[in-house]
């Protein structure tokens, strides 16, 4: 009975404690309290910065000792702890998420700025109060930044906004460590090139000659980029080996370039350097003159664009690889290998009896054989180009079937980052040199898809037909070819003959000595009498081979006769549209026997268009100019026109061109490269400077009084001798030259040739004349004279 009445008695009392009102609130109230701590806990939070705030700055006399000892110690930024506080309680009230590593990261990076700033501040010493503690005695900083502005402090303050930085950016504070790496090296490199004259000879003779390695070829990369490309090169599934010879693909072509590295170090350095001197009293222009650019590459967008092309590839059904990754200054070339399409058929599986297998449902287990594969069509890939190029995001793509020289298809697309190719880091190029030490006329045409720098010789094309659309960059590719030769070769090497219909273009090179004539040619009606000028001299030239047995300039030159070198002749014309227009059959038999003829001579032709037809472009002046460049067109008729392949309409224009040389049927895809106008004007000014006053320039300009004879009709002077005055006597066509005079507010010798039908003998007798009696000015370096007194008459005497 007693256990049955004490179980009744524990039943009542659980009974009762179950349907209490106790019993239901407090687990209630637990549960609200759990749920909501944290938003409280922010709130209480926030009530605390702002009474410490209060406490801060207004003047209560709660805890002064402590306020004034955080003052002291941290200044101003007593403040940055509440501003801490704040932001905890906004983390308390957004539920307190835990931070990953990149937020703690960050939150380490702003505690070290905060430092930072303390030192910053320590610097400063205001006359302000912050309770009982007058900054102007302590700091803006307080104790702890006084100390980290002392000069062991800077070191720790270095250390910490180096650290801070790292924590909070990492990828840009390594770029910009490069960066300013990469400068400081450069300054380096620019005063020990522009101080190098400056060594003793003894010295000089000891110092290894500079490095071949190519200016773009920036290898050396941070950590973090380099983890970055490990990273996108595992997501192409490339191994590391795989990922260096993506962008070493042009290695074999370096080995034949660099064959002749064991000559000595001297020979590897480039001529122009401060102080150079040819013959004559002539020296040659420092590269101080021209802009150098070494601008890194990208290879974390390349990567993903190669990554791009492989999935675009395969969503078509095509099998194929980047093998080969050539980044240049305007498009990069990816290598694509073309797989494999297998060929499978399936086949039953069969016990050891041969009966079938079966699984569960009783069908008959099959597995797949290979029977065959095929490699994949080139036509496949290529037929894929529209949709390449939108997967890309490109304006337009050009692909490449096959490399000329590899086994695989190149994709070129453009780079998003284009750059310009300076004129001074191609003349640095090893291949510049080469070409300089064997006796040729190196031009720079600019850098491959590779980034390779591409020199050709002028004299092993012989000559050289330029083609594009207005704006493509072919004038400034005529201005490169000629600022690269000025740098080289002095007025005793090279002769210049420009003619410039256009009147804009060439017109700036009227003053260098280099000039055979005079003047820049800017007369349509007087190109065929120059280009018979040249003619002239070309068999002029032939004749001296014959007499000497040479049979060409260079054995000529090699063999030091006493008449001295010939010069070679670069004849520059930049528009051939406006000739033809003028007299097409002249000009078009003078071009072709000068490209025919010409080159054993020394002259060569650098012939230029904007518009590429073929009544401009005819059959015989392809056919005696292997070598052209086709930039920019604006249609694939003009593309075949000049090099006798589509692909020129679809170049980004701007210096982008196809290349196509004597030497081979490949065609290259080049940018060209880029010279300013400030690099001509230094240029110009250069040779105009008045240190080469004194040397003798002489003019070949009876060269075109000839052919203005010849083709007049007059032989020479001498088959005039009823015109030729006796000593003392004026020329009977005086009358006539002084009318022409006044008709005109600049006369010369050839003006007076062609209009009075006379030689240039005696046309520079009747300017000496109208010197005489005041109608002219005195002779200045060649040019025309400008008439002093036109409506003035002198009576014949």
């Amino acid at each position: 009975m007693a256990g049955a009445a004490t179980r009744s008695r524990a039943g009542r009392r659980r009974l009762a404690s179950r349907f209490s009102p106790r019993a239901k609130l407090l687990p209630l109230a637990s549960a609200s309290l759990r749920a909501y701590r944290l938003p409280l806990l922010g709130v209480a939070t926030v009530l605390a910065v702002a009474a410490i705030t209060n406490w801060l700055t207004a003047p209560v006399d709660l805890l002064p000792s402590l306020r004034d000892g955080l003052v002291e110690a941290l200044g101003l930024g007593v403040f940055l702890v509440v501003a801490a506080l704040l932001l905890a309680a906004l983390w308390l009230l957004a539920g307190a998420p835990t931070p990953g590593w990149p937020v703690l990261r960050r939150l380490t990076g702003a505690v070290l700025w905060a430092l930072f700033a303390l030192g910053i501040a320590g610097l400063f010493r205001p006359a302000w109060d912050v309770g009982d503690v007058d900054l102007a005695a302590t700091t803006v900083g307080g104790d702890v930044g006084d100390r980290l502005s002392s000069p062991l402090g800077a070191v720790i303050m270095l250390a910490l906004a180096l650290s801070a930085a790292l924590l909070t950016a990492p990828s840009l504070t390594l770029r910009g460590l490069g960066a300013t790496l990469g400068g400081t090296a450069a300054g380096i490199g620019a005063i020990a090139a522009a101080t190098a004259h400056l060594r003793p000879p003894m010295l000089s003779l000891r110092l290894p000659g500079r490095s071949r390695h190519d200016p773009w070829d920036h290898s050396t990369r941070h950590d973090a980029t380099a983890a970055a490309d490990a990273d996108d090169a595992d997501a192409i599934g490339l191994t590391e080996d795989d990922d260096a010879d993506l962008f070493e693909a042009d290695d074999d072509l370096a080995e034949e370039d660099g064959a002749d590295s064991d000559e000595p170090d001297e020979m590897a350095l480039p001529p122009a350097v401060d102080g150079r001197t040819s013959a004559g009293g002539w020296e040659l222009p420092p590269l101080s003159l021209l802009n150098p650019d070494h601008a890194p590459r990208n290879r974390r967008d390349s990567e993903r664009l190669a990554r791009t092309i492989i999935e675009t590839l395969a969503s078509f059904g095509v099998d194929a690889a980047v093998t080969q990754i050539n980044q240049g200054p305007a498009v990069t070339q990816f290598g694509v290998e073309p797989g494999w399409e297998v060929k499978t058929k399936l086949v039953s599986l069969r016990d050891e009896t041969g009966r079938p297998l079966l699984d569960d449902s009783g069908r008959p287990l099959q597995r797949e054989e290979e029977v065959g594969r095929t490699r994949v069509r080139v036509s496949k890939i290529t037929r894929l180009a529209n949709d390449l190029a939108l997967a890309l995001a490109a304006p337009s793509i050009r692909v490449e079937a096959p490399v000329p020289g590899r086994s695989v298809i190149g994709i070129e697309v453009p780079t998003a980052d284009r750059r310009l190719v300076a004129l001074r880091d191609v003349i640095e190029s090893a291949e510049c040199q080469k070409a300089l030490r064997n006796g040729g006329l190196p031009i720079a045409l600019g850098r491959a898809v590779s980034g390779k720098p591409v020199v050709r010789d002028l004299t092993r094309m012989p000559h050289l037909l330029i083609a594009g659309a207005t704006g493509s960059g072919k004038s400034v590719c005529i201005n490169s070819i000629i600022a690269c030769l000025l740098m080289h070769f002095s007025p005793q090497e090279l002769r210049l003959v420009l003619i410039d219909p256009k009147r804009v273009e060439l017109t700036d090179y009227a003053a260098v000595p280099h000039l055979a004539f005079s003047r820049v040619i800017t007369d349509a009606d007087e190109v065929v009498t120059v280009l018979a000028a040249m003619l002239t001299e070309m068999e002029r030239r032939y004749l001296l081979f014959q007499r000497t047995g040479a049979r060409n300039v260079a054995a000529y030159n090699a063999a030091g006769h006493p008449s001295g070198k010939l010069p070679f002749w670069v004849v520059v014309v930049d528009e051939l549209a406006d000739l033809m227009m003028t007299a097409p059959a002249e000009v078009e038999q003078q071009l072709v026997r000068l490209a025919q003829l010409a080159r054993a001579t020394g002259i060569h032709l650098v012939i230029a268009t904007q518009r590429p037809s073929v009544d401009v472009v005819t059959g015989l002046i392809k056919a005696n100019f292997p070598t052209r460049l086709a930039f920019a067109t604006s249609s694939a008729t003009d593309s075949r026109v000049i090099i006798d392949h589509g692909g020129a309409e679809k170049l980004l224009g701007r210096g982008d061109m196809l290349f196509v040389s004597s030497e081979g049927h490949a065609l290259q895809r080049v940018q060209g490269t880029y010279v300013s106008d400030d690099e001509i004007a230094a240029l110009i000014d250069f040779w105009t400077d008045e240190r080469f006053r004194h040397i003798p320039r002489p003019t070949l300009d009876h060269l075109l009084q000839e052919a203005a004879a010849k083709q007049d009709g007059e032989s020479s002077e001498a088959e005039l001798p009823v015109d030729t005055p006796s000593p003392g006597e004026r020329d009977t066509l005086y009358p006539r030259a002084l009318a022409l005079a006044r008709d005109h507010s600049r006369v010369s010798a050839s003006l007076l040739q062609r209009r009075l039908r006379v030689g240039y003998p005696r046309a520079a007798r009747l300017i000496d004349e109208l010197e005489a009696e005041g109608v002219v000015a005195p002779a200045e370096g060649g040019q025309s004279r400008p008439v002093l007194a036109p409506e003035t008459t002198v009576e014949s005497r």
